[in-house]
């Protein structure tokens, strides 16, 4: 079993939800009192979220980075970066450090494509939804094109992610409001919808609704898991 490293804390919401995954993941696959080998970091997002806000990525780069060079040095073999907008930062991050890195985007693109699907929607932070990092690769790499919302949506959306389910609160009128959303998306072509953000799947359930949705919180937890166990 290789040893998953978590560099978590964007947020502790998720983060919570991805180390939960992993070890009940295993112990399902493995049986017994088997759990995950992991190395988890968690950095502090009070420091984070002010640096994203005025753009300033370096910054952004430079806790990550050592953060990342902790989880390495802890005896990781490879790295999950526990959130969406983190991969904004995958590629240089990458080059600072020696085990690989577990895409969020590629694993998400895999389970789209066993679908069939190619064009979907994507919920996340504004981060996410406007820039190139997710929308790019999955078109690029993956052939998969991803609709977005309107600007006023992405800015309610990202209040929602930001000033709501990172504090841990979960408003089910929120949860109605970003539905509304996804069904302008389903109305403009989107097959499915990609929960882009890995606090989303706190708010937004697939029994509530019909149209397909793809959590890459549990994607990406899932693919930690297979990958550690090397399948």
């Amino acid at each position: 079993m290789k040893t998953i490293g978590l560099l978590g804390g964007i947020t502790c919401e998720s983060s919570l939800v991805y180390y939960k995954l992993v070890n009940e993941m295993t112990r399902e696959k493995l049986g017994g009192h088997h759990s995950a080998k992991s190395v988890m970091v968690s950095v502090d997002f009070a420091e984070i979220q002010p640096l994203t806000e005025r753009g300033d990525w370096d910054g952004v780069l430079a806790i990550l980075l050592r953060a990342a060079r902790d989880i390495e040095r802890g005896g990781a073999d490879f790295l999950v970066l526990c959130a969406n907008t983190a991969h904004k930062l995958a590629a240089e991050i990458g080059r600072g450090i020696k085990i690989p890195i577990l895409h969020i985007v590629d694993e998400t693109a895999r389970e789209i494509r066993k679908t069939g699907l190619d064009k979907v929607g994507l919920l996340g932070t504004r981060f996410t939804m406007e820039e190139n990092f997710f929308t790019g690769r999955l078109r690029e790499k993956h052939g998969i094109e991803a609709l977005v919302p309107e600007k006023e949506e992405r800015q309610r959306i990202h209040h929602v992610i930001i000033d709501e389910l990172a504090l841990g609160k979960v408003d089910p009128a929120a949860g109605r409001e970003i539905w509304g959303i996804i069904d302008g998306l389903v109305a403009n072509g989107a097959q499915a919808i990609i929960l882009g953000c890995t606090e989303l799947p706190l708010l937004i359930k697939q029994e509530q609704g019909q149209i397909p949705l793809f959590d890459t919180t549990l994607i990406h937890a899932r693919a930690a898991v297979e990958y550690a166990l090397g399948n």
